[in-house]
This record gives C-alpha cells, structure tokens and sequence, in this order.
C-alpha cells in the first residue's frame, strides 16, 4: 500500500487514531535525516522551521490530549504563557530531542483516548477556560478532529520547509522513513475498538 494512503479502518475511533498517525508520520518523515543545522534554517519569509513545527505539535497534542481529553495537569505546557516560545527553538533543544518526544506522543494519546467511553460526550473546560462565553465544552472527537487539522496543516508546512532544504519530497520521505524504522508506520496504528 501507498505511504500516502491509511490501512482499512476498522471503526471510528480507530480511524480517528488511524489518520492522526498518518499525520504524524508525515511530519516525521518530512524532518528524517536532516541534520541540527537544516532543521533549524527558514527556508521561506515564515519563521517557521523544522524543528519549530516539532515543537509546537508536541506541546499542541499533549495538551488537547493531557488536559482537554484525560483532564489532568500538565504543568510547564499548560496553560500557554508565551506562545514566542511555542515556535522558539533555543539552543538547549534539538530536532532528536523532539522526533523522541513525538515518538512517545502516539502512546499517551491512545492511552488516554482509550479511557474515553463516549467520544461525543462534552468535557469539561479547563480551569483556565471556564466561564469564557466565547467557549462550548470540546468532546474527545472534536479534540481528534482538531489534532487531525493541526497536525496536517503542519505537515504541509513541513513538506514546504523539506523540499526547500534539499529538495525531498512527501512520497519519496515517507518511503524512506518506513523503510528505517519499520514500526513507524505501524507503531500510531490502533487496535482499540469502540464508537
């Protein structure tokens, strides 16, 4: 099967979980085997970068899942108190540094997830967000639709910043990347059932 295509689905929430892991490798496979310096450099009038998409969509789904869907605490990422920092890549941090910790992502997301008997059911509001009138309460399927989107438009933008860099392309990069990591594509898949 094409790395551009998702495996048979199987239900609902695994698809969710499916096409979010596709997502995910695509802006994984769009950072594979690029060196500190590449991923670091602007290709583009945007500030964005490699690394900084890396960033920001491992501090993005560990939010939405951690505080929104498994409604705990995650101090030193929520709540947001400088969002110069969220696309900052200082230099303490590395692009290793973020592929590990999105590498460990798809794990506490479908731990969690899998917590979740009714994905419409409405969640409660973080304590910082409650009383907002601008606000109706998120369900875990909102919140994976959401992830799915933000992933996405980041993987595109990723794909942007690759070919700029060198010239790699998203079939070509995902092939590869599956190719040196044979649980890649296979480690975000679902086996959990449900609605």
């Amino acid at each position: 099967m094409s790395p551009l295509l998702t495996p048979r689905i199987t239900d609902d929430r695994a698809g969710l979980l499916t096409f979010l892991g596709q997502q995910r490798d695509a802006l994984r496979a769009a950072a594979h085997g690029l060196d500190e310096r590449q991923a670091r450099q602007r290709t583009t009038a945007s500030a964005l970068t490699m690394a900084s998409l890396l960033k920001h969509v491992v501090r993005t789904e560990r939010r939405w899942v951690v505080v929104q869907i498994g409604q705990r605490e995650l101090p030193g990422l929520w709540p947001v108190t400088d969002l110069e920092e969220e696309f900052r890549v200082d230099a303490h941090e590395s692009l290793s540094g973020y592929l590990e910790a999105y590498a460990a992502v798809p794990a506490e997301t479908e731990r969690l997830v899998a917590e979740v008997t009714d994905l419409d059911a409405p969640l409660p509001l973080p304590p910082e967000m409650r009383g907002r009138t601008d606000l109706e309460p998120f369900s875990t399927r909102w919140v994976l639709l959401h992830l799915i989107e933000e992933t996405a438009r980041h993987a595109g933008h990723a794909d942007i910043i690759r070919e700029s860099l060198d010239g790699g392309l998203a079939h070509s990069l995902l092939s590869e990347f599956e190719a040196s990591a044979p649980t890649a594509a296979t480690e975000d898949t679902p086996t959990g059932s449900g609605t």
